[in-house]
């Protein structure tokens, strides 16, 4: 048979391109070969990281038997949802709203004109748990085409037909104000466990665009419980296992195990995550000066630019949760996880009763098969820090000879962008130049491969090839956030240009005439619905996204094209902030900044000079920040902004009126929210 995926630039489609199962990338031909066989669609969605994609494509998908019946009965259809985010989107709305619940694998069932008429997630090989076999599912979806297929017309239409009438318009809505706010924190501290300083439920995602919102609230509303809940929350994930306590970086989430003890986590990482924690750390750090928020940050930012930084200087998407065991079986966490033994074996017996006891390791274990996750187990109690850290030293160097989990490298426009950001200013503020040259080789790579003559985004690339998927609105959105934040530390005026042509692209193809926003640009690839989630889950929707890089590029820039529609964005913050701030948490934090302002920083001086390192410890909610010579054109905010006595000297505005200019830099730190002692 063909092998349609040998030449993707998706590792997930990669991974299946020697599958027994005949499949097909999502394209137009498929759907025609579909039509053409009179068969029905099987659509499989998954991403390369992702542990039960793995089990079911090895249970299924490399079965001889499942492949054969799938290859004469369907039209297989694998897409990684990483790439078409958008296909994702629409048929895991569908899936949601039929089941009342998603995730990945996904599984879909379509007539050739692409209408869903059955869904799952995870069908095992044999049935159990009271979910049916995959064999059994198709069987079943088989006969329903071939007997009864009047029934599937009408309720592939009907789906089809309730997707379509979910177009949102929050035009009316009105901009977040104080109330809205301060409703959004009241709910938050309902959901909060104030004796773990976790939200509530057993499974736990990292919230990190939550608390960017606590921080910024704190700063401008001055909320003593906004900085403690955000305390709390950075607190418990850097104690444990969803932190990996030895290479840093965080895993997907952790699960509360039913017999109590320690959490266990998901351990893929992802770039999206250790972007977001690493900038969120590098601001919890800004606020307090607190040397654990300092010490994670800059272990996350390694953690990304040690593991997942690509030749081409880009990051790559993700690393997976499996690895081979010391056995040769490839199973979840082994890479991470510890035995008291091999404690032992790396540290010696001192040392690995320190390690054992500081890091919670168990003869019986905390995981699987004796082994243990590590988390910091002692709270509220001295410990030798430099003997820590050799131990993690050690430790680390010993597991870099095991083998590794696989890593998936394609390049994503929007998580590049996110990774940008945090990379730049955590290199600002800790005076780590090396972070800021990796953030501007990324920012590089997505110029040169993913924004082509037009600045028209590419999805992915990999191998420094783009994969040829459009951007959505998420990657113009991240990758103006990250191209600004870079401006603001390297004082370039050309990252502010390309973030320019990016948002001038979000008015022009992605707004709709009441001020909405779509994730896809109205040229795009059309789907059974214009997919539209204004809601941050993993990472901000490409609408919050959008919203906070307009903001920022008015604030820079006077435009108020760019005002007038982050403005016009923000009344989905008004409609859900109140009610689920957990799913609405950066349009919160860009909502700050819009009631701040937000405030606009002008440096007449040197980039990097001592002024400058001020405005960007500023804790004003969103504040742009301009540094350079005021003779260049390269940022509007230094027009005719002179020095003062030839003395490196600050402008700040907001709301149209400035203060005046000052070469002081404790009034210019006091001005912004910080104190002059902070760095």
């Amino acid at each position: 048979m063909p092998n349609r995926l040998a030449q993707a630039t998706s590792p997930y489609l990669l991974q299946h391109a020697d599958n027994p199962v005949d499949w097909w990338p999502w394209e137009t031909d498929a759907f025609e070969e579909a039509r053409r066989r009179d068969v029905p669609v099987f659509l499989s969605v998954g991403y390369s990281a992702c542990h039960w994609c793995h089990v079911m494509a090895h249970e299924s998908f490399e079965d001889d038997d499942a492949a054969a019946y799938m290859n004469e009965h369907f039209v297989s259809v694998k897409v990684d949802r990483e790439e078409r985010p958008d296909v994702d989107a629409v048929y895991m709305e569908a899936v949601q709203a039929a089941t009342g619940q998603g995730g990945w694998p996904m599984s879909v069932f379509m007539t050739p004109d692409g209408e869903p008429f059955y869904f799952g997630t995870y069908f095992p090989p044999e049935a159990r748990h009271g979910m049916p076999s995959f064999r059994q599912v198709l069987e079943g979806v088989h006969n329903a085409w071939t007997s009864r297929r009047d029934e599937v017309g009408e309720v592939a239409g009907k789906i089809t037909r309730d997707l379509a009438g979910r177009e949102l318009s929050t035009g009316d809505a009105g901009m977040p104000t104080e109330e809205t706010q301060a409703l959004a924190l009241l709910q938050l501290t309902r959901d909060i466990d104030p004796a773990s300083g976790w939200f509530k439920g057993d499974t736990k995602f990292p919230p990190s665009m939550v608390i960017e919102f606590l921080l910024r609230h704190h700063a401008r509303a001055g909320s003593v419980a906004a900085l403690e809940m955000a305390e709390g929350l950075c607190g418990a994930m850097a104690r444990s296992s969803l932190y990996d306590q030895v290479g840093g970086g965080f895993h997907r989430y952790v699960l509360t195990p039913r017999t109590g003890g320690a959490l266990v986590p998901h351990f893929e990482k992802m770039l999206y995550d250790n972007a977001l924690l690493c900038r969120v750390y590098a601001h919890l750090w800004r606020s307090t000066g607190s040397e654990p928020a300092r010490r994670v940050a800059l272990e996350t930012a390694d953690f990304m630019v040690r593991e997942l930084r690509t030749p081409e200087g880009g990051f790559a998407s993700a690393l997976d949760a499996d690895s081979e065991d010391g056995a040769g079986r490839h199973v979840e966490g082994a890479y991470y996880v510890w035995t008291p033994e091999q404690l032992r074996e790396v540290l010696g017996d001192q040392d690995a009763a320190f390690a054992a006891e500081h890091f919670g390791v168990t003869q019986e274990g905390t995981f699987e098969e004796g082994a243990s996750v590590l988390r910091l187990a002692r709270t509220g109690t001295v410990v030798d820090a430099d003997r820590a850290a050799d131990v993690r030293a050690k430790l680390l160097a010993a597991r870099e000879l095991r083998p590794r989990p696989g890593r998936d490298d394609k390049v994503v426009a929007a998580w590049n962008g996110l990774a940008i950001a945090a990379l730049a200013e955590t290199g600002a503020y800790f005076d780590r130049p090396d972070l800021i040259e990796r953030a501007t080789e990324a920012a590089d790579l997505l110029v040169r491969v993913h924004m082509g003559d037009v600045a028209r985004l590419t999805r992915t690339s990999k191998d420094g090839r783009t994969g040829g998927h459009a951007g959505v609105l998420e990657d113009y959105g991240d990758v103006a956030e990250g191209f600004l934040a870079l401006a603001a530390v390297t004082g370039e005026g050309v990252w502010l240009e390309f973030a320019g042509f990016l948002l001038d692209i979000v008015l022009q193809h992605f707004t709709g005439e009441g001020g909405q926003l779509y994730d896809t640009a109205d040229d795009a690839e059309k789907l059974i619905r214009r997919p539209q989630d204004p809601t941050d889950s993993a990472t901000p929707a490409g609408w919050t996204a959008a919203a906070g890089a307009l903001l920022s590029y008015a604030a820079y820039t006077g435009s108020e094209a760019h005002r007038t529609a982050a403005e016009g964005a923000l009344g989905v913050v008004q409609a859900l902030g109140p009610r689920v701030p957990r799913f609405i948490g950066w349009g919160l934090a860009v909502a700050e900044a819009l009631l701040d302002g937000p405030r606009e920083v002008a440096v007449a001086g040197p980039v990097g000079g001592e002024l400058h390192r001020t405005a960007l410890l500023g804790r004003a909610p969103g504040a742009v920040v301009a540094a350079g010579e005021t003779a260049g054109t390269e940022f509007p905010l230094l027009a005719d902004r002179p020095m003062v006595g030839d003395a490196p000297t600050a402008y700040v505005c907001r709301h149209f009126v400035c203060d005046a200019p000052t070469t002081d830099r404790e009034e210019l730190a006091r001005s912004l929210g910080s104190s002059p002692s902070d760095d």
